[in-house]
């Protein structure tokens, strides 16, 4: 209850008028104004549909590529392994500020890209493109995919492994008919955390997005909200409409994070 009762609060405030809210804040509305949604989602739509096409493109490639480098560390060998994964854990101790201004920097800097010459100099590299925020996310989200997908496929049985190599299967075969089938628990769990937090992403986009047409909703929404800092139903209502896509996936991907962050994070 304590957890719904802010979304709920959210709710009554969205359908209320300024001197409601700014008055009688607890009370219930003496008018329901659902042409506030309609306000609101004429102004954000366009950064709804960017946040979610960019993070469901970004999800699926990392929800692949973690997965495959996964199963690559649980069962392949080859020189050098541990340490590469030592390193990768090691990413997880960098705060993300800290690598900040120097990822702002390799993106607008990089050679060829957007009006660069090779030396990163005379344009804006991928800055105000979709790839600054596709790559950023794709790279990035990488790092606790790999660690759930390594020990979760490390506890599946050898013998599988074993038996399709003795049928002469390549190791991307095993990859494709074993792993990854048996993987999907933990890959939902690494799709919905990356969904989450690339939607919810403030800070990147700030940085590196200034055209309107590829703004995300978050930048959006502030936005809407600093413009209409007067209209405070409306600004709730952007809120509400922004979360759908957010309870959409949770709804129907909640028995499987469980499942997956369960299986996925316990060794043995």
């Amino acid at each position: 209850m304590i957890t719904i009762a802010p979304f709920l609060m959210t709710i009554l405030l969205s359908v209320k008028s300024s001197d409601e809210v700014i008055h009688d804040f607890w009370a219930p509305p003496e008018e329901i104004r659902w042409d506030f949604f309609a306000q609101a989602l004429g102004f954000i739509q366009h950064s709804i549909f960017n946040s979610a096409i960019t993070a469901s493109v970004s999800v699926i490639l990392l929800a692949f590529l973690s997965s495959l480098s996964g199963y690559v560390f649980a069962r392949i060998q080859f020189p050098g392994k541990e340490l590469i994964y030592l390193l990768i854990l090691a990413l997880m101790m960098v705060p993300g500020i800290l690598t900040l201004i120097p990822m702002f920097l390799w993106y607008k800097q990089f050679p060829f890209v957007g009006g660069n010459d090779w030396l990163g100099q005379g344009g804006h590299g991928f800055l105000n493109t979709p790839w600054v925020l596709l790559v950023h996310y794709i790279a990035g989200g990488q790092v606790l995919g790999i660690i759930l997908c390594r020990t979760y496929i490390e506890n599946l049985p050898q013998s599988l492994f074993d038996s399709a190599r003795i049928d002469g299967a390549s190791e991307l075969q095993i990859y494709r008919s074993i792993a990854l089938p048996l993987c999907l628990p933990v890959i939902a769990t690494v799709s919905i955390l990356s969904f989450v937090g690339i939607y919810n992403d403030y800070m990147w986009p700030l940085i590196t997005i200034d055209a309107p047409n590829l703004q995300t909703f978050t930048l959006r929404v502030t936005q809407y909200s600093s413009e209409h800092a007067q209209e405070h139903g409306p600004e709730f209502a952007s809120y509400i409409i922004g979360s759908i896509p957010l309870i959409i996936v949770f709804a129907f991907g909640m028995k499987y994070y469980v499942n997956g962050i369960t299986k996925g994070s316990i060794k043995g």
